[in-house]
């Protein structure tokens, strides 16, 4: 079966924030060349090299991110993501180096980089939460909840730090029998995390097909399906349900969108998570959510990330 692959020029800084655009868009997953990830592990004094070329020796600033497509869908898909990538440029306002942004295409044939991709995704724990891949046999510990992954299919594995603080936060707040709501799901690993904790209803909307079709099958992967709808919507239209904790993890432009009909589906004194902010766009989301009528009581960090917990002011009725 032949895919053909996208690469993008870019730069350590900015190749996680590359890499979550391609996440949007891509049904085949992600990989990020970087060199200087070699030279952080030569540094290491527990690693042992046996050869390095010496051309990583030094501090590259070109990282190469990659994503695949269907040949007939990747003008389509490409475009998008090329779009998505320059919209966060913007945003940043010239405080994260983006480097060239080149992109290369090429046609590669079969899909062996799928399991090679695969060999490389393991159990993670967040917490009382072990997110593992549907392909590995774990054996659940005392404590553990486990969510068991199709993550080949749509972002969010819990790898990346916007998704681990949006988990690790959610035990913290979330109470037995809560309703929740997850806006943009991805994988389902959000809400599916909610069931798993005790969450009495878990409503997941995502724009992308691909999204919809994987967090269902993964919500049915770990039985949840019963306490979990997941529903293919542009945010949160058509939404009938009021949560009591809500949680997103988009882009801070989606977010500050997103502000004036969360306000309506979060209960008085309900809790709102988000993720996927950058520091040069926090004080934005925040000023759009504090006029929207929540309170910021917590706030989280995670490399180039930050994460909110708000409360929506009023009386729970």
């Amino acid at each position: 079966m032949k895919f053909t692959e996208l690469t993008v020029h870019t730069t350590t800084e900015a190749s996680e924030l590359v890499a979550d655009a391609m996440w949007e868009f891509s049904p085949h997953g992600v990989t990020v060349c970087d060199a200087n990830d070699i030279i952080s592990l030569q540094k290491n004094s527990a690693v042992f090299w046996d050869y390095m070329d010496d051309g990583l020796s030094s501090s590259s600033k070109d990282v190469l991110v990659k994503c695949y497509s269907e040949p007939d869908r990747a003008e389509e898909l490409f475009s998008s993501i090329m779009r998505e990538i320059t919209a966060r440029k913007e945003n940043s306002a010239g405080a994260i180096n983006f480097g060239t942004l080149e992109d290369t295409k090429r046609e590669i044939e079969g899909d062996d980089w799928i399991e090679v991709w695969k060999k490389h995704f393991r159990p993670i724990r967040l917490n009382k939460i072990v997110v593992v891949p549907e392909w590995i046999d774990y054996q659940k510990q005392a404590g553990e909840e486990t969510v068991l992954l199709d993550s080949n299919m749509a972002f969010g594995t819990g790898e990346h730090e916007t998704t681990s603080m949006c988990v690790e936060l959610l035990q913290e707040y979330l109470k037995e029998g809560d309703t929740c709501i997850d806006v943009g799901c991805g994988s389902g690993i959000l809400g599916i995390s909610a069931a798993k904790l005790g969450a009495g209803y878990c409503y997941l909307s995502d724009l992308d097909p691909i999204a919809v079709e994987s967090a269902t099958h993964n919500a049915e992967r770990n039985g949840v399906a019963d306490r979990v709808s997941v529903v293919g919507a542009n945010l949160l239209e058509g939404a009938l349900v009021q949560a009591d904790i809500a949680l997103a993890n988009i882009t801070a432009e989606v977010l500050i969108l997103l502000a004036p009909a969360v306000v309506d589906h979060v209960k008085p004194n309900g809790v709102l998570i988000l993720s996927g902010i950058i520091k040069e766009r926090l004080q934005a989301v925040k000023d759009t959510y504090e006029t929207a009528g929540f309170q910021v009581i917590k706030e989280r960090e995670k490399g180039p990330w930050l994460a909110l917990v708000l409360k929506r002011k009023g009386e729970r009725v």
